[in-house]
């Protein structure tokens, strides 16, 4: 068996991930065999490779769980305001890993497990990915989660346990093709179901008005039922939970009145209420009003709002009859986040409870609500903003519609006060859009209910502030904020790439993992030559060890020592895949051209999932995927030119291939992309990045010197001085001869021989109707290409370069991101208290909260 990573790295040893520890090791080889022994019957010879990775989880959970119910139990007892991060997506990846470096286990479970015969690597590759999101939206709740617990704040992560997460993208003749996810088919070790916290949502029903108030009635029933999972921050005994519901019918389910003859089908109708939590959308970047998913968001909010108030009023601190009754300190006890207009709808549901239920007046209930909210916007794309029919809304849920009506009329009497007459601003800013289907803007609802709005970069937060909500911020402009993505360095360097974190460790020390601006410190080793051969080294043997993970999962050999330049992200048209496929029939155009000239040779690597109704997006992935057929195999170019299609891009292959890059892909037209958070995951792990001045770009450019980055093409003024002039992708056809070489490739079928107009629609996209100017940037982007092969020819510039790209990205730490939102939104100062590990007694007494464990 060979040992996890390599021998050398495997003996350093060096604290961040764990002491090793006699005891340690033993302790932990006792727990599996035990774990072991309960899931076998039999002798231990008959255990597959499943059963050891499932001895491994349940030990490793063992030493979360203490934790898990002392941080629960601490938090009643100090009572500390609530965080709630609501999220219809929280992509995790995979826990087993992430678990052992954040409890400080990973060096004595890897010697443990050596010792027992068996290889850590292969255990971890057992473990399904929780796929629960889509990509950038997803993943950041999952790294927020993580720097919340690290910064000690007292937060929860609220969704769904969708049981069927983000597709399985599989790739043939070249097509996209999708399977389900099944990735709850062998049990998850790491969640906890919580029968005795299961609560009712209600759908459809009436509205009933009488004195005493309004009142909801008639409605259908469905329970959601939570699963808890720990969320461990790095090193300091701090657990906090994710808690995602589950939909179930009643027991009572269509049998009360409808089915009351045809029991059997009474039965099989329970699918239908237990269809909320089946399946997640797999929609980035594009809305899809379908009733299903209104039932998800829905479901989720209702569900979590009721905890939220549940856990308000059982709060024992400062309470002689620990039980809240009124609501006035509702807001300085709790903190909710929207992670974009998903779960708008908390904003009328909270304010159902408090004026149906509380039987709070309204402008009481709704100034609490207000100070309660804050929303996050992550798009500015119009294609993908929420805007629900009435109708639809209506249906499934009247009184909400009822009070988002209120809400709306409040809102235009305000603002008809302040600028009478002014009919075109009040249209603009009505939370209801007229036309051929009202709809409900749920930005704009969203705006109106919380206290905070914050864009997630520099950039974005502009165009948010002075485009797309204009009318909203010169109303009330202290309400918007900028709050710039990050990403947690434990998954995102630890983790993923143990030689450069422990590489850096020896130059600066250790604290760097929850302080990354201490990152600054390699600044002074820029010059360093040996640090410079070491990070190169680091940065080789990834590319050995991912170009070996290729050729045993995916039959492709590629070479090494070539520059791996990687475009991995969802396929979008305003990512511009396109663009990076323009430039690879470039690149091969001009090896063809003049075969004896000096080429570097690259191995260009794209990967990414496509929504199964976007054509555009799977036209794309095939056209690369035709591309890549013909270079791969054309012995003009032999290895000097090599095109892999990812196939399944996922958290735990971007682990694999972000370490092994060198140049990182950030193309997207100047003002589409909001931030970005792969860019910085590149920059973290020693890649250069190419890139348009887009989302987080801009700030990366700042930390580091644009002179270390290879910035190309439009800036966000340059496409709006060219969309009024207007943008006509004929021009640079005709005055560029390369993109009009390779366009006509394309169009002629070179690349599709079979079927000559198999890319027409794509060819036709990108002369008539591309919103997103691929043509505009080409010229820039391949001339931006060329220097960075001239680059690449000296390995030591290359390097040193790297170097000044990594002591800059201390910024993007997510949890640099989390204390900005903590200190200017939540109002909640993190701790930096560690809390007693269970091995060591607690003053004050019993380890228990009412129900006798997290709670």
């Amino acid at each position: 068996m060979s040992r996890p990573l390599s021998d050398q790295e495997r003996r350093k040893q060096i604290s961040i991930r764990g002491i090793v520890g006699v005891e340690n090791v033993a302790e932990l080889k006792r727990g599996f065999n035990r774990h072991l022994h309960f899931t076998l019957v039999k002798d231990r010879n008959v255990a597959t490779p499943r059963d050891y990775y499932f001895a491994l989880a349940h030990t490793v959970r063992d030493h979360l769980v203490g934790r898990w119910i002392r941080t629960q139990q601490y938090y009643y007892e100090k009572d500390p305001k609530r965080i709630y991060y609501l999220s219809l997506e929280f992509y995790m990846g995979r826990t087993l890993q992430n678990t052992m470096i954040n409890l400080g286990l990973q060096n004595a479970c890897d010697e443990a497990v050596y010792q027992l015969g068996l290889d850590m690597e292969e255990l971890e590759e057992i473990e399904e990915d929780a796929g629960l999101g889509n990509g950038g939206l997803g993943r950041l709740a999952a790294c927020f989660l993580d720097s919340m617990a690290t910064l000690g704040l007292a937060a929860y992560g609220y969704g769904i346990r969708y049981e069927y997460g983000i597709f399985n993208q599989k790739i043939r003749d070249g097509w996209q093709v999708e399977e389900a996810d099944d990735w709850l088919r062998h049990g998850n070790p790491w969640e906890k179901a919580r029968p005795e916290y299961m609560l009712p949502v209600h759908f459809y029903g009436r509205v009933e008005h009488s004195a005493s108030g309004a009142k909801w009635i008639d409605t259908q029933v469905v329970l959601a039922l939570p699963y808890d999972t720990p969320v461990p921050g790095y090193m300091n005994n701090t657990v906090n939970t994710m808690r995602l519901w589950s939909a179930r019918a009643p027991n009572d389910f269509n049998l009360r009145d409808f089915n009351v003859g045809d029991y059997i089908q009474a039965v099989l109708d329970r699918n239908l209420a237990e269809n909320i939590s089946r399946v997640l959308y797999p929609n980035d970047n594009f809305f899809e009003g379908k009733e299903l998913r209104l039932k998800q968001e829905y479901f989720v909010v209702a569900a979590t709002l009721q905890d939220i108030i549940r856990r308000f009023k059982a709060s024992k601190f400062g309470s002689t009859d620990s039980v809240r009754t009124v609501f006035d300190s509702f807001p300085d006890q709790v903190a909710i986040q929207l992670n974009d207009t998903h779960p708008a709808m908390a904003i009328p549901e909270l304010m159902r409870i408090f004026v149906d239920i509380e039987k709070l007046p309204w402008d009481k209930a709704w100034d609490i609500t207000k100070r309660t909210f804050a929303y996050t916007n992550h798009t500015v794309l119009p294609e993908a903003l929420e805007r629900w029919p009435v109708d639809l809304v209506e249906m499934l849920l009247p009184r909400h519609l009822q009070i988002i009506y209120e809400i709306n009329q409040r809102h235009l009497d305000h603002i008809a006060s302040l600028f009478p007459n002014d009919v075109g601003r009040l249209r603009r800013m009505s939370l209801i859009e007229e036309g051929d289907t009202k709809r409900i803007n749920m930005a704009h609802l969203c705006i109106v209910g919380s206290h905070a709005v914050n864009g997630v970069a520099k950039i974005h937060s502009e165009i948010v502030r002075t485009q797309v909500f204009e009318d909203f911020a010169a109303l009330e402009p202290e309400k918007f904020q900028n709050k710039t993505n990050g990403i947690t360095p434990r998954r995102w360097l630890l983790l993923c790439n143990p030689g450069l974190a422990e590489l850096i460790a020896e130059k600066i020390g250790e604290d760097y993992v929850r302080d990354l601006s201490q990152l600054t410190k390699l600044h002074k080793f820029v010059d360093d030559d040996l640090f410079i051969r070491e990070v190169a080294k680091v940065k080789q043997e990834n590319k050995v060890k991912f170009a070996l993970y290729l050729e045993k999962e995916y039959e492709v050999k590629i070479n090494p020592s070539s520059m791996f330049d990687v475009h991995v992200k969802r396929i979008h048209e305003y990512k511009r895949q396109l663009m990076n496929c323009l430039h690879i029939i470039t690149m091969y155009n001009r090896i063809r051209r003049d075969p004896a000239k000096l080429f570097v040779p690259r191995t260009v690597i794209i990967g990414g999932k496509a929504a199964p109704g976007y054509h555009m997006a799977k036209m794309i992935i095939k056209l690369i995927n035709a591309v890549a057929q013909v270079v791969n195999n054309d012995p003009v170019v032999g290895s000097k030119l090599k095109v892999i299609f990812l196939e399944n891009y996922r958290v735990s292959l971007a682990e694999k291939v972000i370490p092994a890059t060198d140049l990182s892909e950030q193309i997207s037209t100047a003002g589409t992309e909001a931030s970005g958070t792969g860019n910085m995951k590149f920059m973290l792990n020693g890649a250069l990045t190419i890139g348009t001045m887009d989302g987080a770009n801009v700030e990366m450019a700042e930390e580091a010197g644009e002179e270390n980055l290879f910035i190309f093409g439009m800036r966000v003024e340059d496409v709006t001085e060219l969309d009024r002039k207007g943008y006509n992708a004929q021009l640079y056809y005709d005055r560029l001869p390369e993109l009009k070489q390779a366009v006509d490739q394309i169009k002629s079928g070179f690349f599709s021989p079979k079927d000559p107009n198999l890319f027409n629609d794509v060819v036709n996209m990108l002369f008539h109707h591309d919103r997103f100017k691929v043509f505009a940037d080409y010229e820039a982007y391949v001339k931006c290409q060329e220097k960075v092969s001239e680059l690449y020819l000296n390995s030591k510039a290359w390097t040193k370069m790297v170097i000044r790209n990594i002591a800059a990205a201390g910024k993007f730490s997510s949890d640099r991101t989390i204390k900005e939102y903590a200190r200017d939104i939540w109002h909640v100062e993190p701790s930096d208290l560690k809390i007693p590990p269970p091995n060591e007694p607690r003053e004050g007494g019993q380890d228990k909260t009412p129900n006798g464990t997290a709670a």
